[in-house]
């Protein structure tokens, strides 16, 4: 990790558009940017969040006419003195501005620098740092608005009123063994179980919220199943309103998993057209069969489609008006979990007028469009995102799963201490290990002596 205070330098904006946003920051930044800059004032002797206008100047060449924003420390995104250029986006005066600051005294950033020196000037704890990146390469208003929730705060503020419970026990054990001699119980055995088992369902609640979260931050996956023929390639081709798999009418077409993404009302799908479910002997097609069970295993949704054209009954003298009454029954080895959605979609419902499904079934014409809409909304009510728009907390990083599932061993190590009547030392020591694993998730790990302290003097010596 990178800990000098040299004033660095980078494009804060994607290449090719109108605009182009330098940012420089370091004890230097604006006298970096006086000597390149000419405007009414130098940007010394400016206030921070204030925005100045006029020209690059490469020695008597103008370069180009900027906005200039200005930061004072300790109120920058780095927590230093800053400055950000509003140019204009051609990629020679981007390299030339560039070229220019570095001649003036600054340094190109590394890749992830502003941000490690928010880090380390206190701005942003780890999560916060690492939902930067989430927020710049979210793809959807969900993805956006767990990072955002992230970045802002929300995650570290429940981790840390977790983290000031934990404190409070600790303390409390550890003031009984200042009184070790007077054999005091200051923590009181039942309280103190049913602190840790409220701490422990609140852990258990951030770890559940990890398949919702992981899912909207990567996209739901969506495996499109079915016999051969039944229209699984047409539906993706009509979700994406473009030719993206192959269809054909000879059996076996698809034969590897084709993935295509696609936003539904803000959140990203990822839908797995998988090939047919069929018994065969061609060795190519039991290989894509064999992915197509992993991808119904990986799936949070498995739609099931049917071919509605299987149900023609007209002609045996049953009236048109018919009722499908029975979906053919998936090929062995198809299996959906108790936590995956199982949506039954009858497709080619144009071709059987006055077709009537059963309860809980979803009819469509992928090849005309009909009930496309409906299936779409279906498909996001699927997922439930209130509680992630009300601004709950909701885990989507695998590594903070981790320290959430060895906390929670953690707690549970501890509790089976306190069953077990540990001495207080002992039990201390569990809860401190509770608090490290958590702490990984933010950056701000052990329970410091200094703390203790802090609290045991806060809670039970005042006014004494």
């Amino acid at each position: 990790m990178n800990c000098d205070h040299d004033t660095i330098a980078a494009p804060a904006t994607a290449a090719g558009g109108a605009i182009a946003v330098i940012r420089i920051s370091g004890s230097e930044a604006l006298a970096v940017c006086d000597r390149i800059f000419r405007g009414r004032q130098p940007l010394a002797d400016a206030d921070g969040y204030t925005v100045h206008y006029g020209r690059l100047m490469d020695a008597e060449r103008i370069l180009d006419d900027v906005l200039i924003t200005v930061f004072r420390a300790p109120h920058s995104y780095t927590g230093e003195d800053a400055a950000e250029i509003s140019c204009h986006g051609s990629q020679y005066i981007v390299a030339e501005t560039l070229r220019l600051l570095t001649a003036a005294g600054a340094r190109m950033a590394r890749p992830g620098e502003f941000t490690i020196r928010a880090y380390l000037a206190g701005k942003l704890d780890l999560s916060q740092a690492e939902a930067v990146a989430d927020i710049i390469a979210s793809s959807s208003r969900a993805a956006h608005a767990l990072a955002a929730n992230q970045m802002r705060g929300g995650y570290s503020e429940a981790l840390e009123a977790l983290r000031e419970k934990l404190l409070h026990l600790t303390s409390l054990l550890e003031l009984e063994l200042d009184f070790s001699e007077e054999d005091v119980e200051f923590a009181d055995r039942t309280q103190l179980r049913d602190t840790m088992q409220q701490i422990e369902t609140r852990i258990n609640a951030l770890r559940s919220s990890f398949s919702l979260g992981n899912a909207l931050k990567e996209g739901i996956a969506v495996a499109i199943a079915g016999a051969p023929n039944v229209g699984k390639s047409t539906l993706l081709n009509r979700l994406l309103n473009e030719e993206r798999a192959m269809v054909s009418e000879i059996a076996g077409t698809t034969r590897d998993v084709i993935e295509e993404r696609i936003n539904i009302d803000g959140i990203v799908f990822r839908f797995l057209d998988t090939a047919g479910i069929r018994t065969t002997d061609d060795r190519l097609e039991q290989m894509g069969i064999q992915r197509t069970m992993s991808s119904i295993s990986r799936a949070q949704i498995v739609i099931y489609m049917a071919d509605a054209a299987q149900f023609r009954t007209a002609d045996k003298g049953v009236p048109q008006d018919s009722l499908l009454s029975e979906i053919p029954a998936p090929a062995p080895g198809f299996t959906v979990r108790d936590d995956q959605t199982l949506l039954t979609v009858i497709n080619k419902t144009d071709t059987v007028p006055n077709l009537q499904l059963p309860a809980g079934t979803i009819g469509i014409s992928a090849r005309s469009g009909e009930g496309i809409d409906r299936l779409r909304k279906i498909l996001r009510d699927t997922v439930d995102t209130q509680a992630l728009y009300h601004g709950d907390t909701v885990v989507s990083n695998s590594r903070h799963y981790e320290a959430l599932t060895a906390a929670g061993n953690a707690l549970g190590t501890a509790l089976d201490g306190l069953r077990a009547q540990l001495p207080a030392d002992l039990l201390s020591e569990e809860i401190r290990e509770v608090v490290r694993h958590l702490g990984t998730i933010t950056g701000r790990g052990t329970i410091a002596p200094d703390e203790v302290l802090r609290n045991i003097f806060s809670k039970f010596c005042v006014g004494k």
